[in-house]
C-alpha cells in the first residue's frame, strides 16, 4: 500500500469515526431539555455547537464531550459552576461559530481560484461574522439584559480575541500541509476535510487559555454561567488591550510559520498543479 492509500484510509477511518460520534453528540444534545432554561436560545445554540464542533475535529471533540459530560454528572449538578468547565463551553461555541464561517469562505475561496493569502483573509472576515453574530451574541443575550444589539457589541472583542487565536492554529496547519500536498485543497479530497479537521483541533487548543481570560473576567461565559458574567466585569482597558497585543502577536506567529514551512501563493487548479503533478503529489 502506497503512503498515500494510506493516509486516505486513515482519514476515512478518521470520518467513520467521526459520523458515529456527530449522532452520538447530537442525540444526546438534543434528547431532553423539557424545561424552559433548557430550550432557551442560547441553550440550542451551544447544543448545535457541540454537534458542529464534534463534527469539526472527530474524535477528538467527543472525547471532551465525553469527559465534560462525565465530570458533571459525577458532580450531580444540572449545570456547570467551576471555571474550567465554563471555559470549555466558551471555547466550543466559539469554535463552532469561527470554523462554520471559515469552511464557508474555504468553498468559496476554492470554487473562485483565489490565493490561499487571499482566501485566508476571506475565511477570518466569514469566520468572524458568523462567531460573532450566530454564536457569541446568541449565548451571551443573557449576559446584556437580553438584548441582542448590545450583546453584539458587548462580544465584538471576545470574539476578535477568541478569532485570532483560532486563526493562529488554523493557518500554518492549512498552507503548510496544503503547499506539500495540493490535492489537500480540493474539498472534492478526504485529505482536505482531513487538513481542515487538524487545523480546528490545533485552533481548539490554542483559543482555550483564551476564552478562560475571557470567562474569568466576565466577558464569556459558558452554560449556566449567566450570573458569573453580569457580577463579573474585571477586566480593565489596560489588560484588554494587552490581551488584544498578546493574541495578534499569536496570530503573527502562526502566519510567520505559514510563510517559513509553505506558500501563501498557492491557489487551487493553479499554476502549480503541473509541479504537484510531476511529483507525483509531493514536495
Amino acid at each position: 500500500m502506497s503512503g498515500h492509500a494510506l493516509i486516505d484510509g486513515i482519514l476515512w477511518g478518521w470520518f467513520a469515526l467521526t459520523a458515529l460520534a456527530t449522532a452520538y453528540v447530537g442525540y444526546d444534545q438534543f434528547k431532553g431539555g423539557s424545561d424552559e432554561r433548557a430550550n432557551s436560545l442560547a441553550m440550542t445554540t451551544m447544543r448545535w455547537g457541540w454537534v458542529l464542533v464534534t463534527l469539526y475535529t472527530g474524535p477528538f471533540g467527543f472525547i471532551v464531550y465525553w469527559l465534560l459530560r462525565r465530570a458533571r454528572a459525577e458532580a450531580a449538578r444540572a449545570v456547570p459552576t467551576s471555571l474550567w468547565e465554563e471555559s470549555i463551553d466558551s471555547t466550543i461555541h466559539c469554535v463552532a461559530g469561527d470554523a462554520t464561517g471559515i469552511l464557508i469562505a474555504a468553498a468559496v475561496g476554492n470554487w473562485l481560484r483565489l490565493p490561499m493569502g487571499v482566501e485566508l483573509i476571506a475565511e477570518y472576515v466569514a469566520g468572524f461574522c458568523v462567531g460573532l453574530f450566530l454564536f457569541q451574541a446568541l449565548c451571551m443575550k443573557s449576559a446584556h439584559d437580553g438584548s441582542y444589539r448590545r450583546a453584539v457589541w458587548g462580544t465584538v472583542l471576545p470574539e476578535t480575541l477568541s478569532m485570532n487565536t483560532v486563526m493562529a492554529g488554523m493557518i500554518p496547519v492549512m498552507i503548510i500541509l496544503m503547499s506539500r500536498d495540493m490535492s489537500a485543497m480540493e474539498p472534492t479530497s478526504v485529505r482536505f476535510w482531513g487538513t481542515m479537521s487538524l487545523s480546528f483541533v490545533v485552533s481548539s487548543v490554542i483559543t482555550l487559555p483564551v476564552n478562560w481570560w475571557l470567562v474569568a473576567r466576565g466577558l464569556k461565559h459558558g452554560t449556566g454561567g449567566e450570573e458569573r458574567a453580569r457580577r463579573c466585569h474585571t477586566a480593565s482597558v489596560a489588560s484588554k488591550l494587552k490581551a488584544m497585543v498578546l493574541t495578534l502577536a499569536i496570530l503573527a506567529g502562526g502566519i510567520f510559520l505559514a510563510a517559513r514551512y509553505g506558500d501563501f501563493s498557492l491557489r487551487a487548479g493553479g499554476s502549480m498543479d503541473k509541479r504537484w503533478m510531476s511529483s507525483g503529489g509531493d514536495f
